[in-house]
């Protein structure tokens, strides 16, 4: 039997206490209130026992108005059913009652059958649609848990792509680790200064899982190209650049995924990682803000990061230098907003490539 088996009674009259008493007692707990003083008292004692209030608008000491106002004052409209109980049948009296999310005006004088299939039809509705919802919201924490494994999983699958372009490209060793770091980093920044870019929380890390797949399209790349020992020619540079495209090939395996989002974002930053904002970039030369602020972001990290690291040709730039280098445009010109972010996340980013084993991305 649940808990919510008491029918409290607010009314001033003795005789129409004793009359719904005499009505309910046989299916229900009673309890009664002379004023709407002493329902207030009941209802803070035995809310969770309450399966509906009788509610008598005018009373003494307290009205039921007064009732009403304490239980939308603490939140307690949705705790239980209230119906008032009244001979006033005016329209003012049913808007001011439904306005404070009655469920039900029986006037006076009452009809026993009537008023009492009334008030089983409303607890019983109570009931069903508090139950309901909670089976909705476990349903709905049970979904949520399923949707959380399934992101932990599909963000497995995508680090994995991400460490083979890695395990094949043996400079790039944590590249797509320290990617995602870097613009956690930066999007921090972004989201302060340009609210219009609505990078929520759940944004951020979203464009932070798509960077892990930012060059999977060197999979596609021959290990003669990769791989090689000083610098390439002008025909290996096209090919090496073709990783872009070839990256967006690869994802089109994945163009039926759920999330179209996360999809798109993975598309964006995997195709114009290489675009610069002048339009000297690469794969198609686009400007401004043609190119994904996501992109606009990676564009600038890969860069920093691709001078902090040590490659078969060159030893890697130290932070400062890679700073100015960056600034100056010396790996193409980046758009203002990423500057700016990358200004702000300097020391950040110095504290990251300095003490990169004590730093750990969250």
């Amino acid at each position: 039997m649940s808990t919510k088996n008491t029918i409290l009674i607010a009314e001033d009259v003795d005789i129409n206490r004793e009359i719904l008493v005499e009505i309910f007692k046989e299916q229900y707990e009673v309890a009664e209130a002379e004023n709407g003083q002493v329902a207030i008292e009941y209802i803070e004692a035995h809310t969770d026992n309450i399966a509906c209030l009788l509610l008598d608008l005018i009373m003494p000491v307290k009205t039921g108005f007064d009732v009403m106002q304490y239980m939308s004052d603490n939140g307690l409209t949705n705790s239980f059913p209230v119906i008032l109980i009244t001979g006033d049948n005016s329209k003012e009296t049913e808007e001011i009652g439904y306005n404070y999310k009655v469920s039900d005006i029986i006037y006076k004088p009452f009809v026993t059958n009537v008023i009492m299939r009334r008030v089983k039809n409303v607890i019983d509705l109570y009931e069903h649609i508090n139950n309901t919802e909670k089976l909705v919201a476990e349903q709905t924490k049970k979904l949520e848990e399923y949707a959380n494994n399934l992101n932990e999983t599909n963000e497995l699958i995508i680090d994995a792509l991400g460490k083979i372009v890695e395990y094949k490209d043996f400079e790039s060793k944590e590249h797509v680790t320290r990617i995602k770091k870097f613009t956690h980093i930066m999007l921090k920044y972004a989201a302060k200064l340009y609210p219009e870019l609505e990078l929520t929380k759940e944004k951020q890390n979203m464009i932070v899982r798509a960077t892990a797949l930012h060059d999977i399209g060197k999979i596609g790349l021959p290990d003669s190209i990769l791989l090689k020992h000083g610098e390439l020619t002008p025909s290996e540079i096209e090919v090496m650049h073709s990783h872009t495209t070839i990256g967006c090939e690869i994802l089109e395996y994945f163009s039926g995924m759920n999330d179209k989002e996360f999809y798109n974002c993975c598309h964006d930053i995997c195709r114009y990682h290489h675009e610069r904002w002048d339009g000297n970039g690469y794969p198609e030369h686009i400007s401004g803000d043609k190119i994904p602020f996501p992109a606009q972001i990676v564009a600038l990290v890969d860069a920093y990061d691709r001078l902090v690291t040590r490659h078969a040709y060159r030893n890697p730039y130290t932070h400062e230098t890679a700073v100015k280098a960056i600034l100056d445009g010396e790996s193409g010109v980046f758009s203002p907003k990423a500057l700016e972010c990358f200004q702000l996340a300097e020391e950040d980013f110095r504290q990251l490539v300095e003490f990169s084993d004590t730093i750990s991305f969250v």
